[in-house]
This record gives structure tokens, C-alpha cells and sequence, in this order.
């Protein structure tokens, strides 16, 4: 290109070529007298028409003028050209667009001879204008210009490259078609490779595509859909992630978490052969796979970079699209398959849970659910109700007001708890009447809208069955008991005359006997022996009928107990033998230690646990025994602890029942500790016992506040 740098050249240049931007600057300074088109003054006026026209336009234009094609071209243009600027103003466009001559060639021929018109939309154009074969894409019209004598001189275009917006409705569509068959798949296989396919659809932005998830734990790769050139055949199945250099491409991926490209253009130490073992295209590009709304890496996609086109930012939003949207999908995947584990399981807890569960849909009440103990409880086959409504499925049940219970919950959303509801349900050929335990409640969905019922159910006929029967063999027990109380009441009071009578016999005999007969040691040991027994019988006696008196007894003397009053009062009936004993007897009662209770019964209490105490002390040392109280908000508890011979824990049972002695060395009937413990369990309280042979017992009675 010729140009002239003078300022005087410049100012007296033609009026149509003043304005016209860069390129108006540029066709003034032009040395047109070198050119074969001469000095502009002498141009024909409808070329200069032509240019005055296109330089003063915003839309990109040229002219090509004669059949040498010579350029013309306003400053919107010049994009187009690229790295042709700023030669291309007067050069062939022969020459200058050689590259794809072979494509607009024959229009144009066909214009300059025919004076034909050419409109194309989106059409591809392999423009070498960046240093490269670049993808384009041009919406243009070509029509002739004519010269004064109206003969076809040239060709007139006006065209916009519509790159971006091919580009960019391809990429979408990709997008979309990704979004749309990744929706229904299953697994993390069919998400993957079903995403590669899609991405081999699009071959001119992915040339190729591997797609590796990270596995235990992050440590390895494995390559879940692969797509493209055929060397992705080769791709190793899983990458080892560790102990990688920290250089390393892949260990930068799982650090930084953003994409890298790989040049091999640019000789790059690091190449893709290194991280796979083959070669690949120029241009390779590493994406992170990062899961929604977390910065967490779950893999990365290998992808090829189109060498006919710029990696732009319409390039790379368009990988970060792509990126999020397999990301999506394998998510996705990934919560399908947990929804789907969750489910296997919750199915698996209902089928083995030990309750009845069933899971009913809608306002028929339709059998989603049932496990195998409801359908047990119900008599009836999983396959035979499943799908069913469930009056549909019982209809024993309808007339049983189960529908109206299920209404209630369903329409007021407040759960229904019922405890051993008897149902009518036909079992084994015959109704049967079945005692539940069971609860309705609503089931909602995630909008909190009530979708049906969720019924957990117990069948505990055996136990309501059982229970009446032990309740019928508890009344039995408990005449029983009252008869055999009468008796022992009876036989106690009828016993007294007959004993007395032998006593009296006894006595006679004695009066009667002879002197020396009487005094004879024979005699006198017989004597001794029936005086002994008689002794016993009498005290067996008096023993059944404080028992007697004990059952029979209600509360009609309650009253207002003073404990330290009567701990006082019974010290004073073991005077001598705790004078005899050597005792010592620690009195410690809580302020508040008073009583609603028998006065007798008490009393009766705290005697035999100290006469215990003095009787059972152990040779070894002087009796030491501590009476003390405490208040709890349930219970006064009344403690009596000594340092006596104590007893194995195991005989606990045996010491509490009736005629019933651990230590013989010592006189008694053995019913003083039943005695206590009746009195208390008849007032609702309880007596507990702590020893240890050798060093002591201690008693702890609870009396009901």
C-alpha cells in the first residue's frame, strides 16, 4: 500500500472522500497516483458515490471495484479483516480473501458477468485474519455496482459476521440437549456418558471429552464417559491422585479448584500425554466438576480447545456452563441414588420393623404400604391389598367407624392414638375380634398439605386376653385369700380354748400325781416338755392372730404419728435388755418426721426392728444402732441400721417371710419382719433391706407421704 504523508495532499483531497473515520483518513493519505486507479479526482461518479456512501455509514460495507476487485471498506468493516488491515485497502480482493475464494469465487464471478444479486445467512467461512484458520460465521448480501455508463463494474456488499450468536445458539443447544437427557438417568455411568454423547454432538467446541469422579476419598479418578477422537479409546481408566508433585496439573485442579489449559503449542513442560499416556489436539483444557452451591471438587472433564476458534470469554463462559450443567446432572444422579437407598431402607426398616405399618394415600385412603405385620394383623396377603382403599381391601372394617377415625385425621390434621381397640377382621376364614394398640397420623407432603395417613398398629390381643384371665384368677385369689384370712382369723381364736384346756388338764394331772411320782426327774422332764410345747402353741397362736388381726385390719385409725415420740416410747420397752446388752441407740429424725398413719402400726414397726437389732447383735462387740429419717417429696423414710451379724444378701427373700429364721441362737417365731413388711406395702410404701454378714444390717421403710 501506497500512502502520502503530506498534509497538503490530505487537505486538498476530493469532498468525498473528507470524514469517513480511520478509513477516510486512510483513502486520503493513499497514494492513488501509483495505484492503477489513479488520482480519486478522476474516478467515475458513481464509484465515488459508492465510497462516500460507505464511509459515511456505521454498517460495515465494501466496495470491490472493476474486475480486478479493488477494496474499499468503511471503519465497521474493519473487524472482519482482522490482521488484513491495513493492506487491504486497494489491494485484489483475489489475493487478499484467497483462502476462501473457493467459497465466494463463483458469486462473485457470476455478479461481475451476469449482474446476478447473492443473499447468504450464517454462512461458514474459514477466515485467515488472526494467524490462524478461523471458524466464522456472515449474514451478508452481494449486489453489482455500476459504472457511469451503467455497465456492472465491481460488487457492492454490506455484512455482519454473526459469529458470537452461531457460536453462541450452538452452545445453548448443547446445554439444553445435556439438561434434557441427563434428567432421567439413573446412574452415575449413564449421567456421564450420556453427557459425553452430547458433547461429541458438538464436536466443533468439543473435539473431545473424558469425564473422571473422584473416588475413596479423593485419592483416585475413574473415568465415568469418554467421547471424541478415537484416541479416547485409549484413556486409562482411573488416575492415582496421590503423592502427585504439587506442580501437577491434576493436584493444582484439586487445590485451586479452577480450570487449566494445557498448549502444546507453547511446549509446555506438562503435557496431556504425561497425565494419560497419549497424545492429544493442540489446545487441551482441565475443568473442575464442582458440586452445586459447595466448593467441593467431585471430579474434572478433559475437553480439547477448537483450534479454528479464539478461546475467548464467550469460549470459556461456555465450558463454565457445560461444567455446571454435568455437575448438575451427577448431583442430581448422586441425590436419585440416595433418595433411592433412603427409600430401600426405610422400605427395609418397614418390612422388618415388629409393628404393623402401613402408609395410606388420599381421601380413599389407598394402600401405599403395608409390612408384613400389619398384613398379619389384618389376615390378608401384601399383593392382595396393595393399591387397594382400604375399606375396599377390609371391608369388615367399614361399618366398624374406621373410616370416620381416618376422617377425622385427614381433614383436621390432629393424630388419633387409640389403646386396645377391639376390631372385627375377617382371619382365617372367620371374623375374629382383635385387640390394637395403634396411632393415625397425617402424612404431609413438603408444603405441609395432609396427602394421607400414616398407621402404626400393635396387635396385642394375647396380652388384653392374658391379663383378663389373670384378672379372673385374681378375683379367685383374692376370695381365696379372704377365706383363708377368715380362717387363720378363726382358727387363731378357735385354738385358744382347746390349748387352754390341755394347760388345764395339765395343771390337774400335776395336783393328782403323787408326790414322789411328781418330783421323780423322769416326770418332771415330761412336764417341762408339754409345759414348753403348750408355751409354743400358744405363742403360734398369738402370732395368727396378729397376722389375722393385720389383713383384716383397714385404716380406720389414722392419725398423726409423731415418729420421735414413738422411737422414744419403744426404747423405753427395751430399757433393761439394752441396759443388759451395753446399746448404744442414735436417735437422729428430721424435723418434719410426722406421719399419717396407724398409731399401732408404727409402733408395731419400729419395735421389731430394734428388738432385731438388740437380739441379732453380734458377741463381738456392744450393739450400736441408728434410727434416722429423711423426706423426699413421694416418701418419709424411716432407717434403722446396727452393727449386728448381718446376713448373705441372697437370703433377703427368706427374712421377710413368714416363720422364717436365719440365726436359731436366739428365741422368736420368725413373723415380726412379715408383719412389718405387710403393714407397710398395705400403706402403699416399701421396706428395703442392706447387710453384710458380720458387720451389720440396715432397714429402710418408705411410708407413703
Amino acid at each position: 500500500m501506497a500512502l502520502s504523508g503530506t498534509e497538503n495532499k490530505v487537505s486538498n483531497s476530493p469532498a468525498f472522500l473528507q470524514d469517513g473515520g480511520e478509513m477516510g483518513a486512510l483513502m486520503r493519505a493513499y497514494d492513488w497516483d501509483s495505484h492503477p486507479l489513479g488520482n480519486p479526482e478522476n474516478w467515475p461518479q458513481s464509484l465515488k458515490i459508492q465510497i462516500r456512501t460507505l464511509l459515511n455509514s456505521a454498517f460495515p460495507m465494501f466496495v470491490w471495484w472493476t474486475d480486478k476487485l479493488y477494496m474499499f471498506h468503511n471503519d465497521a468493516y474493519l473487524p472482519a479483516l482482522g490482521n488484513k488491515h491495513p493492506q487491504a485497502l486497494g489491494a485484489s480482493a483475489r489475493k487478499m480473501w484467497s483462502e476462501i475464494w473457493g467459497d465466494i469465487g463463483n458469486v462473485v464471478e457470476d455478479i461481475l458477468k451476469n449482474g446476478s444479486q447473492f443473499y447468504a445467512k450464517d454462512l461458514y467461512l474459514a477466515l485467515e485474519r488472526k494467524g490462524f484458520s478461523e471458524e466464522t460465521y456472515w449474514t451478508f448480501s452481494y449486489s453489482p455496482v455500476f459504472d457511469d455508463a451503467g455497465k456492472v463494474n465491481g460488487v457492492f456488499c454490506a455484512c455482519t459476521e454473526v459469529t458470537s450468536t452461531v457460536l453462541g445458539q450452538r452452545r445453548m443447544r448443547t446445554l439444553k440437549d445435556i439438561s434434557e437427557a441427563t434428567a432421567l438417568v439413573q446412574t452415575l455411568e449413564q449421567a456421564c456418558q450420556t453427557a459425553s454423547d452430547i458433547l461429541n454432538h458438538n464436536s466443533q467446541d468439543i473435539p473431545f471429552n473424558l469425564i473422571y469422579l473422584l473416588e475413596n476419598q479423593g485419592i483416585e479418578a475413574r473415568l465415568f464417559g469418554k467421547a471424541g477422537d478415537g484416541k479416547v479409546d485409549h484413556a486409562p481408566a482411573s488416575l492415582n491422585l496421590n503423592n502427585l508433585d504439587a506442580n501437577h496439573p491434576l493436584s493444582v485442579i484439586k487445590l485451586a479448584k479452577q480450570p487449566i489449559i494445557i498448549d502444546h503449542a507453547a511446549n509446555e513442560q506438562v503435557s496431556i500425554k504425561s497425565i494419560l499416556g497419549f497424545d492429544f489436539p493442540e489446545k487441551v483444557i482441565i475443568l473442575p466438576i464442582i458440586r452445586p452451591g459447595q466448593d467441593y471438587l467431585i471430579g474434572f472433564c478433559i475437553t480439547g480447545i477448537n483450534s479454528a476458534l479464539e478461546y475467548d470469554c464467550d469460549y470459556s463462559g461456555f465450558h463454565h456452563l457445560m461444567i455446571m450443567q454435568i455437575a448438575t446432572s451427577i448431583t442430581s444422579v448422586h441425590v436419585r441414588e440416595e433418595a433411592v437407598k433412603q427409600q430401600a431402607y426405610l422400605k427395609e426398616i418397614f418390612q422388618q420393623a415388629p409393628v404393623g405399618i402401613t402408609i395410606l394415600r388420599g381421601q380413599d385412603y389407598v394402600i401405599d404400604l403395608a409390612n408384613p405385620n400389619i398384613c398379619e394383623i389384618w389376615g390378608r396377603k401384601q399383593e392382595d391389598v396393595l393399591g387397594l382403599p382400604v375399606l375396599e381391601a377390609l371391608p369388615e372394617v367399614s361399618e366398624q367407624s374406621i373410616k370416620e377415625l381416618l376422617d377425622g385425621v385427614f381433614y383436621t390434621g390432629k393424630p388419633f392414638v387409640a389403646d386396645e381397640l377391639p376390631v372385627n377382621l375377617m382371619r382365617n376364614g372367620s371374623l375374629e375380634t382383635v385387640y390394637l394398640n395403634f396411632v393415625y397420623h397425617p402424612k404431609k407432603d413438603s408444603h405441609g398439605v395432609i396427602t394421607g395417613i400414616i398407621a402404626v398398629a400393635i396387635d396385642i390381643t394375647e396380652q388384653v386376653e392374658a391379663r383378663k384371665k389373670i384378672e379372673g384368677m385374681n378375683k379367685q385369689l383374692l376370695a381365696i385369700n379372704a377365706d383363708l384370712d377368715n380362717f387363720v382369723y378363726s382358727a387363731s381364736h378357735d385354738l385358744k380354748a382347746p390349748i387352754s384346756n390341755i394347760e388345764g388338764l395339765m395343771h390337774a394331772l400335776v395336783e393328782f400325781l403323787p408326790h414322789e411320782t411328781l418330783h421323780s426327774e423322769g416326770v418332771q422332764h415330761v412336764l417341762r416338755l408339754i409345759e414348753n410345747s403348750i408355751n409354743r402353741f400358744k405363742r403360734a397362736i398369738a402370732d395368727l392372730t396378729e397376722v389375722a388381726k393385720i389383713q383384716r385390719e383397714g385404716d380406720e385409725d389414722i392419725v398423726r404419728v409423731n415418729l420421735s415420740e414413738v422411737v422414744e416410747d419403744v426404747k423405753l420397752d427395751f430399757e433393761n435388755l439394752i441396759r443388759e446388752k451395753g446399746a448404744h441407740i442414735d436417735v437422729s429424725l428430721a424435723p418434719d418426721s410426722e406421719l399419717e398413719f396407724s398409731a399401732k402400726n408404727i409402733r408395731s414397726i419400729v419395735y421389731n426392728l430394734v428388738s432385731n437389732a438388740l437380739k441379732y447383735s453380734s458377741p463381738a462387740r456392744n450393739p450400736h444402732i441408728i434410727i434416722s429419717t429423711e423426706t423426699t417429696p413421694d416418701y418419709t423414710i424411716l432407717t434403722v441400721a446396727d452393727n449386728g451379724l448381718g446376713f448373705n444378701p441372697a437370703d433377703e427373700i427368706k427374712i421377710f417371710s413368714m416363720f422364717k429364721r436365719l440365726h436359731d441362737h436366739v428365741e422368736g417365731s420368725g413373723i415380726g419382719l412379715y408383719i412389718v413388711k405387710r403393714i407397710v406395702e398395705n400403706a402403699g410404701g416399701h421396706i428395703e433391706l442392706d447387710s453384710e454378714p458380720g458387720k451389720g444390717s440396715t432397714f429402710r421403710v418408705y411410708f407413703k407421704r
